[in-house]
């Protein structure tokens, strides 16, 4: 199929956070401003400057039979999870080919991870080092591989369009959901499985983060140290989880009489090229990215009422991307509602975008904005209307939402979303 720039929709959504082990209880987490950050209790933890994340709600281990389990870093796990939760709620049952209602050659998978299989990876270093070779799982490749989550959900889906893994450090997952449309704009597929993953609970990212001050080491007050736009803001909490959307031709989805949330309208990609870690003081790179998502959609700012922000708790990110904001939308950012849902949730890294995207879904299908919790005192740099505390409902109407991400070494992206 030759067609160009169809309609892409969203018709199923799933995910496995720290404040539910599926879309509805996330949802309910964030609506009730609730924190999923907590103390670690593991003893490697004691020697660690950093003490506390945001750990997932519901272990896999309740859903995934433990033969499959072992066969599967928990990123892969998470992204399974979050997918079949999608998959079913997209109205589909069992492989496409098989009793689901799509061409296995029109269905594609898209799941991104900032980091893959790192626990499996150190793990199995841990058992060389001290039980030796024999003991080393022959499974650790596939494990550890940055695809595997991918690969894992093309297969429980049979996707044969192309099963695929950006890889853009905390802007993968939303860089998965804005490669999967322009799978099915350009009519590479009708159907693409699409979301980030990310389990790096681990010692060795804990540390090394905490090294290079991106995290906050507020070990006292575990559920209030994720406080974007917050003057006293030092730092983001690691999170872990996954999120995972069916996107859908319009065609496609009509065709088969599919409930839809609502359009992906489309992306922006941008790169900062400015440092490896740090972003741009003014935006720069991030309004880049907006404006190409503008100029190659047909999307009105004025339709755009809400943003669920990157917003991870830095000093310099937090107020760049607002920065970026106003330089493209000018006074139009004063009636797009901001959420900082990292608040609640912690940072998901390659997740995040994943989580976050499901998140803009709901909004959009709820009318309703998510709050940001632990402002305590707004930092007078934020140039926004950040909702705080309690959710806030969204205009009727055609609205807009965007879902923006951003990640080491300079990677934007925006995602738009619109009811329809």
């Amino acid at each position: 199929m030759n067609a160009t720039n169809r309609t892409v929709v969203v018709t199923g959504i799933g995910a496995t956070t720290p404040l539910g082990g599926d879309s509805a209880s996330f949802w309910e987490g964030l609506l009730a401003g609730r924190s999923g950050v907590s103390p670690l209790t593991q003893d490697w933890a004691a020697e660690l400057p950093v003490q506390i994340a945001a750990q997932i709600a519901v272990d896999p281990g309740e859903s995934i039979p433990r033969p499959q389990a072992r066969k599967l870093d928990r990123s892969a796990q998470f992204a399974l999870i979050a997918a079949r939760e999608a998959w079913a709620d997209a109205g589909y049952t069992g492989k496409a080919g098989a009793e689901a209602a799509v061409n296995p050659d029109r269905l594609g998978a898209v799941i991104a991870s900032g980091i893959g299989g790192v626990t499996t990876l150190l793990g199995q270093y841990d058992i060389l080092r001290e039980q030796g070779v024999r003991k080393v799982s022959p499974h650790t490749v596939p494990m550890l591989m940055p695809n595997s989550p991918a690969a894992n959900v093309g297969l429980e889906v049979n996707a044969q369009a192309g099963v695929h893994t950006p890889v853009s450090a905390c802007a993968s997952g939303a860089e998965a959901i804005g490669y999967a449309i322009e799978m099915i704009r350009s009519g590479r597929a009708d159907v693409v499985v699409a979301g980030g993953t990310e389990a790096a609970i681990h010692p060795l990212p804990i540390a090394a983060f905490g090294n290079m001050m991106a995290m906050t080491k507020n070990n006292e007050d575990p559920e209030g140290a994720s406080r974007p736009y917050d003057t006293g803001r030092d730092g983001f909490v690691l999170g872990e989880g996954a999120g995972v959307v069916v996107l859908e031709s319009a065609e496609h989805a009509a065709q088969r009489g599919a409930t839809v949330y609502c359009e992906a309208v489309g992306q922006g990609l941008s790169a900062d090229s400015h440092h490896i870690a740090q972003p741009e003081p003014s935006g720069s790179g991030i309004a880049n990215a907006l404006q190409n998502l503008l100029d190659g959609t047909d999307l009105d700012p004025a339709t755009i009422t809400h943003i669920n922000a990157h917003a991870t708790s830095t000093p310099l990110g937090d107020v760049a991307e607002l920065k970026a904001l106003r330089k493209v939308f000018g006074d139009d950012v004063d009636h797009m509602a901001v959420s900082a849902t990292k608040s609640m949730t912690g940072h998901l890294l390659g997740g995040a975008g994943g989580i976050e995207t499901v998140a803009t879904v709901l909004a959009l299908k709820h009318r309703t904005a998510p709050p940001t919790i632990n402002i305590s005192e707004l930092d007078p740099e934020v140039d926004g209307d950040i909702v705080r505390d309690e959710p806030r409902a969204l205009p009727e109407g055609t609205i807009a939402a965007l879902n923006n991400s951003f990640g080491f070494g300079g990677h934007n992206v925006a995602l738009a979303f619109r009811t329809v």
